[in-house]
């Protein structure tokens, strides 16, 4: 080891900006983007994610003695739980009834993000598994230091979330839909594996959305421009408006990801007379593509399954990819070939008491989880196996 383990420290940054991108990224791997270097400074620099919209950085890092970095966690002080999509505002609700402010809590995640990916982020190397004990005790340090309620771990690798359960944390399940490349040459090819009634309800959908009169294009890195990012933002507050939500990412956030992630990016664009009416950003990893946002200025029939789910298929099987993940929830998503799968989250509660009450309800609704995922996957479209 080129350096004494003795000499190693822990430290906490407010900012991804004072951390070496490189050295963040040798640690994040380059698997997944949302825990890139890149990604997680636009949301800063964007000002999605700050203290301002209560999203403190407390980054944490296990250096060298040379100030060099060998592991690091996105990880954050909040106000609030926005933004999170493990939802625990029922735990916060308890707590103050009880005990007092559940809030301010940590929460290491990637904000805005509900994708599955690392969480405790290591440098490959002797001693790995050393750093990885350092960031989980790390954080527990953090959270004693600034006297929070709870610490939480959302969307980990599921390894991970194993470790950290060994470790004493509470741990919880849910599920999305993701689709999965069955080394499929073609898209015809995985609507052959599907019923023929699916199949015929995909024809039809697709048939409809592409006869609507758009131009339905697959952009990626340097094709995608200024004038895609401001009509995307529109559609980005139009969804928003939809759902009652809220817009959590700011005008500057999807230009500075075009900036900084490139080739990364795929925007699946519906244009009328070249000038955009509907758009779907999928981020592009190693093995994966992700589906983020979607939204239209204009409502087509089927317009968002063949922007969304069809043409992120049709792209996974063109470049070889294993899996897309289309987002969190939509039972919909069963029926055009997105399966359940376990999501996991890890849970630190400070109060023995609370941490008891909540415990109990998690193996409960861990059961249910459980029960849902087989019953939804007994839905899917596939044809039965004799």
């Amino acid at each position: 080891m080129p350096d004494s383990e003795s000499s190693w420290t822990l430290r906490t940054y407010e900012s991804l900006a004072k951390i070496d991108g490189e050295a963040w990224d040798a640690c994040a791997g380059g698997d997944n983007p949302f825990v890139s270097h890149a990604f997680l400074l636009a949301l800063e620099d964007s000002g999605s994610a700050t203290a301002k919209t209560g999203w403190l950085g407390q980054h944490l890092a296990v250096e060298d003695g040379e100030g060099g970095l060998l592991g690091c966690v996105p990880l954050y002080l909040k106000n609030h739980s926005y933004g999170e999509y493990v939802f625990d505002w029922g735990w916060a609700e308890a707590y103050e009834r009880a005990f007092g402010s559940y809030y301010p809590k940590l929460q290491a995640s990637v904000p805005f993000t509900p994708v599955t990916g690392p969480r405790l982020l290591v440098k490959p190397g002797a001693g790995a598994e050393r750093v990885r004990g350092l960031l989980m005790a790390g954080l527990l340090r953090v959270a004693e230091l600034h006297k929070v309620s709870s610490l939480h771990l959302t969307f980990p690798l599921e390894a991970e979330w194993q470790a950290l359960g060994e470790a004493g944390y509470l741990q919880r399940q849910g599920l999305q839909y993701h689709w999965m490349n069955r080394d499929y040459g073609s898209f015809e090819a995985f609507l052959a594996a599907l019923s023929s009634r699916k199949r015929k309800a995909i024809r039809r959908e697709r048939r409809q959305a592409q006869e609507s009169g758009l131009t339905i294009r697959a952009l990626r890195g340097a094709e995608i421009t200024a004038g895609h990012w401001q009509a995307f933002y529109r559609f980005y507050l139009d969804t928003i408006d939809k759902k009652w939500s809220q817009n959590y990412l700011t005008r500057d956030f999807f230009p500075l990801l075009g900036e900084r992630l490139g080739d990364r990016l795929l925007l699946i664009s519906a244009e009328d007379a070249g000038r955009p009416v509907a758009g779907a950003l999928n981020l592009i990893g190693g093995s994966r593509l992700y589906g983020r946002n979607w939204g239209c200025a204009r409502e087509v029939p089927f317009l968002h399954f063949e922007c969304c789910y069809y043409q992120a298929i049709d792209f996974a099987i063109r470049e070889g990819l294993e899996a897309v993940e289309a987002g969190a929830q939509g039972q919909h998503k069963v029926q055009r070939g997105y399966l359940p799968v376990p999501t996991y989250s890890a849970h630190w509660i400070a109060d023995p008491g609370f941490r008891a009450a909540v415990a109990d309800f998690l193996r409960r609704e861990q059961r249910a989880v459980e029960q849902e995922i087989d019953a939804v996957a007994e839905m899917g479209p596939f044809k039965r196996r004799e």
